[in-house]
């Protein structure tokens, strides 16, 4: 596979398959994200991803759905990206951020919701602003700053939150370390709109990661006292005085706490507790606090691990979670601690990586609504029904939805006798087909009905002829912490026992054609995809994403090496054990099925080298194997083109490796990465 691909045959169609899906959205909001319900629920602003073009980066701009026409229309214009609306509590301002001065630096602004004009900046803050909130008298905004050095998470993407810097000679080294110019540290600080004054919150030696209002006079916040990644795995929950910075501790935990929130008067905060693989991507127990008493209820959520929780007063607390493939919502009286469940679906979700969504003052939640067969719709969840506020679909949303194959939920027992559950995407036609493995990252994370199931290689993939198995192994969330904690000190055991036989309940359902069986998996799942092949050559093809192969070199290259000690259950420094016995790179002499290997240059997750060392390994061996770095991207492909030459290629290398056989007026030989011959 040469370095660049665009005059193939096989990238064009890739490129086709794009454009005939994007191209009739160029130009307008496609998809959205960060729900903002003004007070009197009539409008609902969003981040809204705008894609103009296949050969350029989509951008963000804040845009507002309104209720009474059904239209969603940008009203903001960068440059650059424009993301997290907030509407203030009287609905006068529209609150958002912007790096429209520095690309990578983000500010805060204010849009009058009253009259048209230029968004307003606030005076600036030493980094670059991740959050924001309105206290619930409306006098302040809460702002979460980053400084140029700290860690972005890895569903963001990973590096660094370092701005665009043109003045900066490309020569001058990047510096870590105690003491180092580039700042690691996040911090909160106030804005009061009527004085146009910026001051510091949180004290110094603080790291906060998150953080909302606890009434109009307290905060509480996950924090800890130290800056790199990997503290956050940690961090506890925290209330602090803005008046004097002191802070006092109100949960701890042996595993990890994220999305705080506080009900208007302060009275009661709630936080989420999971095992967690990632910042970010946390979904388990739901915590009630009493910060004045010191008390803390778990809730009962029926089985739902929950993801995200907002008070509407003093004593109603609003959720959204999974349970099994089903997302969920519901309502938790504090008083008596029940929780009531008012919403489920196996075929609808909200929100990106988990359901998120906010509080609309008729007792909805706004959501960005989605699912395999729903393009996404800004909408409200309301007495246990979706209502759609405005569509983000369009003419190429319908094409991919025509092309994408048809979705189904699937179970198979695990060789210990646990049941597996699993979604199964099938293209068009009969069986057996072959079969593409989807391994999800984490491991602690889920596979979910969404629109084009992620990113969109999966109805790409079903759109060629392949059938496309996306198991919740042990160790995902939506069925507990128990369920989840079987993942750990034994990654790539127990777990990849589930993922096989998923494969041989395919095989025996007559869905898959067992000689033409592939995986494919990024992060957590590229690890997976490398070490399934050091198991068995059953695999004709495997494509490993941002991977993790070697533990030890992990362990002192990544951002985040407590985190594999922990879920190693091992040593580092120790010879042998789980370091060496689960890391692919030393069986890879085992291995014979073809590799395609991909990172991103800039990732400090699972950093490049990873990726670089299985290569190495499998070519000393004499495997067929690939690698490409992406030098723009970090943890991931993202962007676009890279992201089309990223399909382009995972497509070619399936289709080379376990062709699927002739699509509909195509001849073999093209779907092989041929050109026919006369």
């Amino acid at each position: 596979m040469q370095e660049d691909i665009r005059d193939t045959g096989p990238y064009r169609e890739v490129e086709d398959h794009f454009r005939r899906w994007l191209e009739p959205g160029f130009g307008r909001p496609g998809g959205a994200a960060d729900p903002s319900p003004s007070p009197d629920g009539s409008r609902i602003a969003v981040t809204a991803t705008i894609v103009e073009a296949l050969d350029r980066s989509p951008f963000s701009r804040i845009a507002v759905a309104e209720g009474a026409t059904g239209q969603v229309a940008a009203v903001t214009a960068g440059p650059h990206d424009d993301r997290l609306p907030a509407w203030s509590p009287d609905g006068s301002r529209l609150a958002f951020l912007s790096d429209r001065r520095v690309r990578g630096r983000f500010r805060l602004y204010l849009l009058e919701a009253d009259r048209l004009g230029e968004a307003r900046p606030a005076p600036d803050v030493p980094g670059t602003i991740e959050s924001l909130a309105w206290s619930p008298d409306g006098s302040l905004l809460l702002l979460g700053v980053a400084g140029p050095g700290a860690d972005r998470a890895g569903v963001e993407g990973s590096g660094t939150a370092t701005a665009e810097d043109r003045d900066r000679p490309s020569w001058l080294p990047e510096v870590e370390g105690d003491g180092a110019a580039g700042s690691e540290w996040r911090s909160l600080w106030t804005y009061d709109p009527a004085e146009d004054r910026v001051a510091r919150l949180s004290p110094e030696g603080l790291n906060v990661w998150e953080a909302a209002w606890c009434g109009p006079g307290a905060v509480v916040a996950v924090a800890g006292p130290s800056p790199g990644e990997e503290a956050w795995y940690r961090a506890p929950l925290v209330l602090i005085d803005p008046g004097t910075g002191e802070y006092r501790t109100l949960v701890e935990s042996s595993v990890q706490l994220g999305v705080p929130a506080a009900s208007p008067d302060g009275a009661r905060a709630s936080v989420i507790e999971a095992l967690c693989s990632d910042r970010m991507v946390v979904a388990g127990s739901l915590l009630v606090v009493e910060p004045a008493s010191g008390s803390v209820a778990r809730i009962d959520t029926g089985g739902v691990d929950v993801t995200w929780a907002a008070w509407r007063d003093g004593r109603r607390l609003a959720y959204l979670g999974i349970r099994g493939l089903e997302t969920a919502a519901g309502e938790v009286d504090a008083e008596s601690g029940r929780a009531t469940e008012t919403w489920a679906s196996s075929t609808e979700t909200c929100g990106e990586w988990y359901p998120s969504g906010a509080l609309v003052a008729d007792d909805a939640i706004a959501v960005v609504a989605h699912g395999h067969a729903r393009a996404p719709e800004v909408a409200k969840l309301r007495r246990g029904a979706l209502e759609t506020v405005a569509s983000l679909g369009h003419p190429g949303t319908e094409h991919l939805r025509d092309v994408a194959g048809r979705l189904e939920t699937v179970s198979w027992t695990a060789p210990d006798g646990l049941e597996i559950e699993g979604l199964l995407l099938l293209p068009d036609g009969p069986g057996p087909h072959p079969l593409v493995l989807w391994v999800h990252g984490g491991p602690v994370s889920a596979a979910r009905t969404s629109w084009a199931m992620g990113r969109g290689v999966l109805p790409l993939l079903a759109s060629r002829g392949y059938a496309v198995l996306s198991p919740n192994p042990r160790g995902s969330s939506g069925r507990g912490r128990d369920f989840a904690a079987m993942v750990v000190g034994d990654m790539g055991g127990a777990d990849a026992d589930d993922l096989l036989a998923g494969v041989d309940a395919m095989v025996e359902r007559r869905v898959a054609d067992p000689a033409r069986l592939g995986v494919i998996g990024g992060s957590y799942g590229g690890f997976m995809s490398c070490h399934l092949v050091t198991r068995t050559d059953r695999f004709a093809a495997a494509v490993a994403i941002s991977p993790v192969t070697d533990w030890y070199s992990q362990h002192w290259n990544s951002n985040i090496g407590h985190w594999d000690a922990d879920f190693l259950r091992g040593d580092p420094t120790a010879p042998g054990g789980p370091y060496f016995d689960r890391s692919p790179v030393m069986r890879a002499g085992a291995v014979s099925t073809p590799t395609l290997l991909t990172a991103g240059v800039r990732d400090r997750c699972t950093p490049p080298g990873q990726a670089v060392e299985f290569y190495r390994a499998l070519r000393e061996s004499g495997v067929d194997t690939q690698l490409v770095l992406y030098p723009e991207e970090g943890h991931g492909v993202r962007q676009y083109p890279a992201f089309v030459d990223f399909a382009a290629r995972i497509a070619g290398w399936f289709e080379r490796q376990m062709p699927p056989g002739p699509r509909s007026g195509q001849p073999a030989a093209a779907l092989a990465g041929k050109e026919p011959t006369a």
